[in-house]
């Protein structure tokens, strides 16, 4: 099936790098009238997917509680998935995410359970900043009397080599959608269907795509849905969780300085990188440490054609909890090699994620941290994902992959870098990570927890039709 780009929101075609400045807008919905109208106002600025914008781009999506504000049907509501209308901050949501301690919901700034519901995000990229300033001015101006709300306005930062604030090269492992133009290896070419709903995804069937009554198209807006007498709500839309992270750099290079000093208490910086880099799995520059596990080689910053089964099948270079093992296990899982790969396929996500708060100096060294006031600033990452399914995608990396102590074998081990360490049945557990060697394995403890979630929310991002839809209830 050809894929229809002039109905895809651009977000799901391209992160826009081109588009360096961003600013994230949360949004409530106090009108629902009103705010349908303002919709159908700005749908002309809604960047498609066929579009290459150099100046700025928009795109929108809304909360399930968004949606029954705009005024969809019950029946319309209850054909979304139940990731959606649960959201994230749930009792079971947050057993399932991992999200205690500092992390727990009660205390986000945004999204929680002390906070007003979120309805809408609306996202605004531009080439610089003085661009974007504008445009966002522009946008806020009118949210009062078109019957909305800003939450929280969330900023971004461009940073240096696109590393993000603990000082790693991000952005590097992202799977490519078949029937792009992009080319890439058959192993990182992954069916449409995982991230756009309408499309055959992994298993060759369609992921169920949210419905509503043919009757309730008026205007014959969409298309026939597979559900006798319906029409497809979801078709060339997809689902956006949105995660606010904040990094602690200091405490980061903290805990590598406490691990890897000298014998007489002396800082041992490249012992510092070394034991941050397994943990990440990558050299700061981006260099896989399964392919150079001694250091950093500048012509592989960008390498992602690499696997674990060969290279690496005890975790000697790479080890087993490092952070890019976790979040896609490539051809490392209990099986066969093939076998593994199209397992781990299946849970891919879009990452289109963008860092926040003050950068840190390009020559600011992780030493420099240990005592600099400057990496105390309050700065993380907007992680911002896309996909078709948001249990089987996102939900699972989290539960399954990353905050899952006995994965490939593990015994007590959470993901070092993102990983939840508090264990609200044992306050007492700290963070493991092991890293293997021929003979006796080094284990550190007390690890912290290093990232803190200040907010979040899931979301539908329709597609342009189906935005047109939801403005004309």
């Amino acid at each position: 099936m050809q894929l229809e780009i002039n109905d895809i929101q651009g977000l799901v075609i391209r992160g826009y790098s081109n588009l360096p400045a961003a600013d994230f807008l949360i949004l409530s919905i106090t009108d629902g009238a009103a705010a349908k109208k303002w919709l159908a106002d700005i749908q002309k600025d809604i960047t498609p997917g066929h579009h290459k914008p150099k100046e700025t781009a928009i795109h929108i999506a809304f909360s399930f509680e968004g949606l029954k504000q705009l005024g969809l049907d019950r029946k319309a509501l209850d054909s979304f998935p139940m990731e959606l209308e649960d959201g994230m901050t749930t009792r079971h949501k947050q057993q399932f995410l991992g999200d205690f301690g500092n992390s727990a919901p009660d205390n986000w700034e945004w999204g929680g359970r002390a906070n007003e519901p979120v309805h809408m995000l609306l996202m605004i990229y531009a080439k610089d900043a003085e661009t974007l300033n504008a445009c966002t001015q522009t946008y806020m101006a009118g949210f009062s009397q078109n019957g909305l709300k800003l939450l929280q306005h969330l900023g971004t930062t461009v940073l240096y080599e696109r590393k993000e604030h603990f000082g790693f090269r991000d952005g590097i492992s992202q799977p490519t959608i078949k029937g792009l133009s992009r080319t890439d290896t058959n192993e990182n070419c992954i069916e449409p269907g995982e991230f756009i709903l309408g499309y055959p995804n992994g298993y060759n069937q369609f992921t169920p795509s949210p419905y509503v009554a043919a009757a309730m198209d008026h205007k014959n807006l969409l298309p026939q849905s597979s559900v006798n007498g319906m029409h497809d709500l979801g078709k060339n839309g997809t689902y956006l969780v949105f995660r606010q992270m904040k990094q602690d750099v200091s405490l980061f290079w903290k805990y590598m300085d406490k691990a890897t000093q000298n014998t007489d208490g002396t800082n041992n910086e490249p012992a510092m990188i070394k034991l941050a880099a397994q943990m990440v799995g990558r050299w700061p520059n981006g260099t896989p440490i399964v392919v150079c596990p001694d250091g950093e080689m500048p012509h592989m910053q960008e390498d992602n054609n690499f696997d674990f089964r060969n290279s690496d099948p005890h975790g000697l270079k790479c080890p087993f909890a490092s952070h890019i093992r976790r979040s896609n296990p490539k051809d490392s899982l209990d099986t066969d090699r093939k076998t593994s790969i199209s397992v781990s396929n299946k849970h891919r996500i879009l990452r289109r994620g963008r860092s926040y708060g003050p950068p840190l100096a390009e020559t600011l060294k992780p030493v420099d941290c240990l005592n600099a006031t400057k990496c105390d600033d309050d700065r993380g990452l907007h992680f911002i994902c896309l996909g078709a399914d948001i249990g089987r995608q996102f939900e699972f990396v989290q539960n399954a992959w990353i905050n899952n102590p006995k994965f490939n074998g593990l015994y007590e081990e959470r993901d070092a870098i993102t990983g939840n360490h508090h264990n609200p049945q044992d306050p007492r557990t700290t963070g493991v990570f092991a890293v293997q060697h021929p003979g006796l394995r080094v284990r550190h403890t007390d690890i912290p927890e290093f990232v803190t979630i200040r907010g979040g929310a899931y979301f539908f991002m329709p597609g342009i039709k189906a935005l047109q839809y939801l403005s004309s209830l």
